[in-house]
């Protein structure tokens, strides 16, 4: 999103900066024990699962130490202007948004709008300047104090209320309900009770006073940060039932076969060269201060494996017809205003079929490689597309849509990089089918971070391979 650009991304983009380009191939017996330990730790995920354990700790009142640790884990960033500002110097995220806004400007005026994780406050700005009549801009961190200054030097304090807490915990303040001619909807989706004192009692139903919704909810992958959590539980306390819109108000994942040998190689040779300085390691200190430390070999092994080769890598893929080998399948749909919290906490197993041809080579150069696969989303700004949003909700005139695909260019997002333990090779003149299944789910430890776990065969008579690799 959005929503975190923590130190991981930062970390990410150094990794590709300090990545060398030797190319080496795993070993097959490190392959095998990547593909066994991700077995385990598929099964490790799905066991002993309670009702609450994929919860947002955020919103569980009772529990201030998942609370604090949660904002000390996720929210803290967003407290810095740094952070925002690589959210913000994003052309194509902002452009977006902005023609989102601005291109729509009849279906903003007069309206109460909401947004949700509002940052700097530049969404709800633009929501003003577009003609809203009332905007509750939402941020959970001391973002909220900078986002009034950028309110007040933009001359929109009368209408932009920036209001510091989280969404589930805001209350319509009750002087709005007159000053601004507040009205809920009656079950026709006519609205009614404008400044009545029985609609002003903020309780669950007639809270429902926001026009559009709009927010800058998504992660890597979409779903990782699980901040559309929020955007759901303000639909629901919030957004008119009947009429109101979400923006964006559609979202999609997708997966695809990639080469990006150079990187993948990169991360490879550092996996090995991390194990070759444990080595190293071992020997000097038996041989210098006479202990032998080899019994913490397979615990050094284990982390440098799920750090290197089971997580996902943060990649920035260039020319996207030589580094997307198929067409993308999609693996998860959202309509934002009937999407549940349930279809927040993952990706059901979805299938795949890729088939990838190898193209003609240059006399001399190597066989194409196939790196992995990657994962990107798109998201749209239109009409609703639910039964009753249809007919009755507002008209987006000019639909805009985003993807973050590496067509586009450079985005804060990027895509994910699942790699192979090992790349695939593409003989010339022949081609590679790869079949499978892919499934998302919340890591148990943190729900705000995901697993990705593969299924799937190279080839006919090919071994299933069983992958799971962890979104940091």
């Amino acid at each position: 999103m959005g929503r975190l650009v923590t130190t991981v991304r930062a970390a990410a983009a150094l990794l590709l900066l300090f990545f060398t380009t030797t190319a080496i191939i795993l070993p097959s017996s490190i392959a095998a024990a990547t593909t066994q330990t991700q077995e385990s730790t598929a099964i490790n995920n799905d066991s002993d699962e309670s009702e609450n354990t994929y919860d947002i700790p955020t919103f569980q009142s009772s529990n201030e130490e998942k609370k604090a640790s949660d904002y000390a884990n996720y929210f803290s960033a967003y407290a810095d202007l740094y952070h925002q500002k690589i959210m913000l110097t994003d052309h194509h995220r902002m452009q977006a948004y902005y023609n989102a806004i601005m291109s729509n400007r009849n279906v903003f005026k007069d309206k109460v709008v909401m947004d949700v994780g509002s940052g700097s406050g530049i969404l709800a700005v633009w929501a003003a300047q577009a003609g809203a009549k009332r905007v509750y801009a939402v941020e959970y961190t001391d973002m909220a104090k900078h986002a009034r200054q950028v309110v007040q030097a933009n001359g929109l304090q009368d209408v932009v209320t920036v209001i510091q807490g989280a969404v589930e915990d805001v209350k319509i303040p009750k002087e709005d309900w007159e000053t601004f001619g507040l009205k809920v909807e009656d079950g026709d989706g006519e609205e009614q009770c404008s400044s009545d004192k029985s609609c002003s009692n903020n309780n669950n139903n007639n809270s429902k006073v926001v026009d559009i919704i709009i927010s800058e909810w998504m992660g890597y992958f979409l779903l990782r940060e699980s901040m559309l959590d929020s955007v759901i539980r303000a639909r629901e306390l919030f957004l008119k039932p009947t009429t109101g819109i979400l923006l964006p108000s559609h979202a999609t994942m997708l997966i695809a076969p990639i080469s990006n040998s150079q990187h993948h190689h990169s991360v490879l040779k550092e996996y090995t060269d991390g194990m070759d300085d444990w080595h190293t390691y071992l020997g000097n200190v038996k041989e210098r201060y006479g202990v032998d430390m080899s019994i913490l070999e397979d615990e050094f092994e284990k982390e440098q494996r799920e750090y290197y080769l089971l997580s996902s890598h943060w990649v920035q893929l260039d020319e996207y017809d030589e580094t997307v080998l198929d067409r993308p399948v999609v693996v998860k749909t959202l309509d934002m205003k009937s999407c549940t919290l349930e279809d927040a906490r993952g990706v059901d197993s979805t299938k795949f079929a890729f088939d990838i041809a190898s193209v003609d080579e240059e006399e001399g150069e190597e066989e194409e490689e196939i790196s992995g696969f990657a994962g990107w989303f798109t998201v749209d700004f239109q009409s609703s597309a639910d039964e009753v949003g249809k007919d009755y909700g507002m008209k987006m005139m000019n639909p805009v849509h985003f993807t973050s695909s590496p067509e586009i260019g450079v985005t804060h997002w990027g895509q994910m990089a699942f790699y192979f333990p090992s790349p695939i090779k593409v003989p010339s003149g022949g081609g590679v089918k790869i079949n499978g299944s892919m499934e998302m789910k919340r890591a148990k430890q943190n729900a705000r971070l995901y697993n990705v776990h593969f299924n799937y065969t190279v080839g006919d008579n090919g071994d299933e391979v069983e992958a799971v690799y962890q979104i940091p």
